[in-house]
């Protein structure tokens, strides 16, 4: 949920934050983050080694980072996200402060306090920023919305005992309930 809209935030904002509280910044709203749970966390590390494998074995300019990393999706002053997992494959949208720009591929683990943020707001953020790929992986639900945002036809839901396919890499697919054994 944003704090109160009394005013619009920028990213000097976020760079203020006391140590050790993280929030992102949506067209000037600030969005608190609360740490993340195991699972959510054994989720991210699990998408990266499997997503960086595929990466290394196949060559090309893509490469895969897990939050926290700075996304100025928008490249502007206005827009902060932190998503789970971020594929870019422009090296020049990668910077010492993090990316600016939209990632290729995004994947965001649901959790309770940021259900509606990740379904809603980032989707559409998302969509419009130019993002190719957007999975939001719901753990309590184990199920998957992957939109791929190219391709319309090829976005799904899937249960995480499927073969999800990388809509950015054709011929690779991620099996949750594998990836989790």
């Amino acid at each position: 949920m944003p704090l109160p809209n009394e005013r619009t935030y920028t990213i000097e904002d976020i760079y203020a934050l006391p140590e050790g509280e993280r929030a992102e910044l949506i067209d000037g709203q600030l969005y608190m983050m609360s740490p993340p749970n195991y699972k959510h966390q054994k989720l991210v590390s699990k998408f990266t080694r499997i997503i960086g494998n595929y990466i290394d074995s196949n060559g090309g300019p893509c490469e895969v980072l897990p939050a926290p990393l700075a996304v100025r999706l928008n490249a502007d002053d206005k827009t902060y996200v932190e998503p789970d997992i971020s594929v870019i494959c422009d090296p020049n949208k990668i910077t010492e402060k993090g990316v600016d720009g939209a990632p290729d591929f995004i994947i965001e683990i649901v959790s309770p306090g940021t259900q509606r943020r990740d379904y809603g707001i980032k989707l559409f953020k998302y969509r419009t920023a130019g993002v190719r790929e957007y999975w939001i992986v719901n753990p309590a639900k184990e199920i998957v919305n992957a939109y791929c945002f190219e391709n319309e036809e090829n976005s799904n839901l899937y249960s995480f005992t499927d073969d999800i396919p990388v809509g950015i890499y054709p011929g690779f697919s991620i099996n949750i309930a594998e990836l989790l054994k």
